[in-house]
């Protein structure tokens, strides 16, 4: 397997992202193979600018970094269209639109513009007058419009008709614009808006990664079925013999467990399917652990079977699979970007030979000048455009070849390394000394211990005054403690500014942190001085904006925040709270699916249960008599929806169902609002809260958190040898395709030549 060429597959027509060779491309040309291992090539143009090359490498350069297709028309003016749609502001533009038509749920009935999402107390929410989110909606469709415009005409009508996830865009786009005027012609008086529910897609297709992440889910689904059948077959078994263990007896009081949890097949099925996420443990058991010992060991062993043997080996598939299919769509963007600088490398070959070069004695090149030109115009970010220049200007004899340009972009996989401006030279003695001796380690770890030792004393006061209301507080000595650390770190900032320079303070982040809450801590203080004199005498409760209780108590939240300074001092600390900051930069992928999965159900939540569980009965309420009895019923029973009093947590409205899904995904109690939905709706109520645990919880979940341990992998592996400061001073790039860098194989030179053959609109010839 390894001896087949890498790119076989991707050179085929349904591979490529864009589809596959322009029809007018011919099949004896392109079937053609290389005769040479370094072939020169000449790119056949209608323009004869030379400036024409640069800017072709120029993008070909931008999509490899981005891990793009390089499969888009390659002439003037089709490129200054398509570096001006993937440009900064039109991309955040496209990602502003797509926020605002998914936000619209908030507000569209039902609306959650409320402050109170419990049916008790919550007043009749603003709902927008007919007219105004449609507006908004169909200025977002028509932006949507333009964009599939715009992209089928860059990459080409042809190549549109095959790329399913455009044509998928365009009938997406339809269908929301059909929905929107059966909404107006009806002025919006319709029950559901089927539109609602498809806006996830605009999500889904504008991010690459997203799309190969539902990809590799859906191919791993296959394998988890064997899984989820064992768990059915064990959940099932299971659930005979508790029905066989368990049935009615003559004696009502031996009747508990029957009564409760296996009165019939369907109660009996899903109060051992809550048992697997140990939400009902040990409840399920006790009523019939009180009669005999020995029934404790029917649920142990469903237990022991089913939550820590059957769900955590689901867990290692679910993983393991997902994993390589991730692996292989990781292989396919590192072949983009090899295949995107070797465009540019043609390109640039052409421009420095001309159309006349056909000699075969010329060795292949492209000068170090014009490689310098088209990185000053390629849009990245600094740091690497300055490694790759650098780099490229090492080669003196002024040309380089295929495989040495491919290796000046191996910049781009390395990590940034930051260097902290010189620190200032002083000629006062005592500048050198305050220089000398705050630039020491130990004053840092001194300021931890003084920060360490103020929010000892906020803790001990909170515990004394527990108790106390906030009139019998006594702010005076709280101030007073405060005052003296805020002074001391006012004292440490400016000693640390003396020693290395503004420049050189604001270069470590953590001086940033600590500098902004001490500037703010000072404001506040100032601000304590002049509305209340440091005193101790009788101070009244509120004079001014805030009183004395609430400014004392935002201080103490900023010094608390303030402590987390202590987090870059300890490398594992480091560690872990980078990991978290890059799961937010580098891994929004996998949480945009969640979003997608989260908003899909939430839609689907409004439209079964809105209004399914009616409000409990109230001097301020009209109610249905006879719901309010049957309410009424329910509410004696311990453990139930009404007696927990879980009222804001319903389908009433978009808000309140986003956090519903998040109670059901936890699995705490999880069984309470499956019950209730179950008694106020139908039984088959189970199989969307049960698919919903499975998808959110058993896969999605489980499937993040290994991604999580897979990021902190990487990251401890390529620190536990360096220092505090070391780790402090590398800039991790941790993208998905650097976490599995190592795994992916390189194509060769002569497997990217027989796919640049291939492009649909960069015709290559001999």
């Amino acid at each position: 397997m390894e001896s087949e060429p890498l790119l076989t597959g991707s050179v085929s027509r349904g591979s490529v992202d864009y589809g596959s060779r322009h029809g007018s491309h011919s099949d004896a040309e392109s079937a053609e193979p290389p005769r040479t291992r370094t072939p020169s090539y000449t790119a056949t143009v209608h323009e004869h600018d030379g400036d024409l090359y640069i800017q072709q490498a120029v993008v070909f350069i931008e999509d490899a970094i981005q891990y793009r297709s390089i499969n888009h028309k390659v002439d003037s003016g089709s490129l200054r269209l398509y570096r001006w749609y993937y440009s900064r502001i039109c991309q955040w533009g496209l990602g502003f639109t797509i926020a605002m038509i998914l936000a619209l749920a908030f507000v569209e009935k039902p609306s959650s513009i409320s402050y109170t999402s419990d049916p008790r107390y919550r007043p009749t929410p603003w709902e927008p007058p007919c007219g105004l989110t449609e507006t908004i909606e169909i200025v977002c469709l028509l932006i949507f419009i333009a964009d599939v415009a715009v992209k089928s005409y860059v990459i080409g009508w042809e190549e549109f008709c095959i790329n399913k996830w455009l044509i998928g865009y365009l009938v997406v786009i339809a269908a929301s614009v059909i929905d929107w005027a059966i909404t107006v012609s009806m002025v919006c008086n319709e029950t559901i808006r089927v539109r609602r529910l498809i806006r996830p897609f605009f999500l889904l297709q504008n991010s690459s990664l997203m799309k190969k992440t539902l990809k590799c889910i859906k191919r791993t689904l296959p394998e988890i079925a064997s899984v989820i059948l064992l768990l059915a077959l064990h959940l099932c078994l299971f659930t005979m013999i508790g029905m066989l263990i368990f049935p009615r007896s003559e004696d009502p009081k031996k009747n508990g467990e029957w009564e409760t949890y296996f009165r019939n097949l369907p109660r009996a099925l899903s109060s051992l399917l809550v048992l697997l996420t140990t939400a009902n443990n040990p409840d399920v058991m006790v009523p019939a652990y009180s009669l005999h010992r020995g029934y404790a060991l029917f649920f142990i062993l469903f237990s022991v079977c089913g939550t820590y043997i059957l769900m955590n080996l689901l867990t290692a598939i679910i993983y393991n699979q997902f994993r390589g299919y991730l692996l292989m769509s990781v292989q396919t963007s590192i072949i983009r970007r090899r295949l995107g600088i070797r465009a540019a490398f043609e390109v640039l070959c052409c421009k420095s030979q001309g159309h006349a070069s056909n000699s075969e004695d010329h060795e292949e090149g492209v000068q170090v000048n014009t490689v310098l030109e088209v990185m000053s115009r390629v849009q990245m970010k600094s740091f690497y455009r300055q490694a790759v220049i650098k780099a490229a200007q090492q080669f003196r004899d002024g040309f380089l070849d295929g495989e040495a340009f491919q290796k000046l972009f191996d910049e781009l996989d390395k990590d940034r390394i930051k260097e902290h401006p010189p620190s200032p030279e002083y000629s006062l003695p005592l500048l050198q000394w305050i220089q000398s001796t705050c630039s020491h380690y130990y004053l840092t770890v001194v300021g931890n211990v003084v920060a360490l030792a103020n929010v000892i004393c906020i803790c001990t006061v909170l515990v004394l005054d527990s108790e106390k209301i906030v009139s019998q507080r006594d702010d005076y000595y709280m101030e007073v403690i405060n005052c003296a650390f805020i002074l001391y770190y006012l004292l440490e900032m400016v000693l640390k500014l003396i020693a290395f320079g503004w420049r050189g303070y604001l270069s470590y982040k953590n001086n940033i942190f600590d500098g902004l809450f001490t500037v703010l801590l000072l404001v506040l203080q100032v601000a304590i001085f002049i509305t209340y004199r440091i005193s101790y005498q009788l101070i009244p409760v509120q004079k001014g904006v805030m009183s004395l209780w609430e400014m004392v108590r935002l201080v103490n939240m900023l010094i608390v925040f303030r402590f987390l300074r202590i987090i870059p001092e300890i490398k594992l600390m480091a560690l872990v709270a980078s990991t978290l900051v890059d799961l937010v930069k580098n891994l929004r992928a996998f949480a945009g699916i969640l979003v997608v999965v989260y908003y899909v159900y939430a839609v689907i939540g409004i439209w079964l249960f809105h209004g399914a569980i009616p409000p409990p009965g109230g001097p301020s309420m009209v109610s249905n008599s006879s719901i309010e009895n049957g309410t009424s019923n329910f509410t004696m029973e311990c453990g139930s929806y009404e007696q927990l009093e879980y009222w804001p947590n319903n389908f009433d409205d978009f808000a309140s169902s986003l956090v519903l899904l998040y109670d059901v995904m936890v699995v705490n109690n999880w069984q309470v609002f499956m019950d209730a939905y179950t008694r106020y709706t139908t039984e088959w109520s189970k199989v969307y809260f049960v698919s919903w645990w499975l998808t959110s919880s058993v896969m999605w979940v489980n499937l993040f958190v290994a991604l999580i341990l897979e990021n902190f992998t990487y990251k401890w592996d390529k620190s536990h040898a360096l220092s505090v400061s070391d780790v402090e001073r590398t800039r991790y790039e941790t993208t998905v395709q650097r976490m599995f860098r190592e795994h992916v194989q390189e194509p060769t030179q002569e497997e990217l030549l027989v796919q640049l053959q291939q492009h649909p609109h960069l015709h290559l010839t001999r």
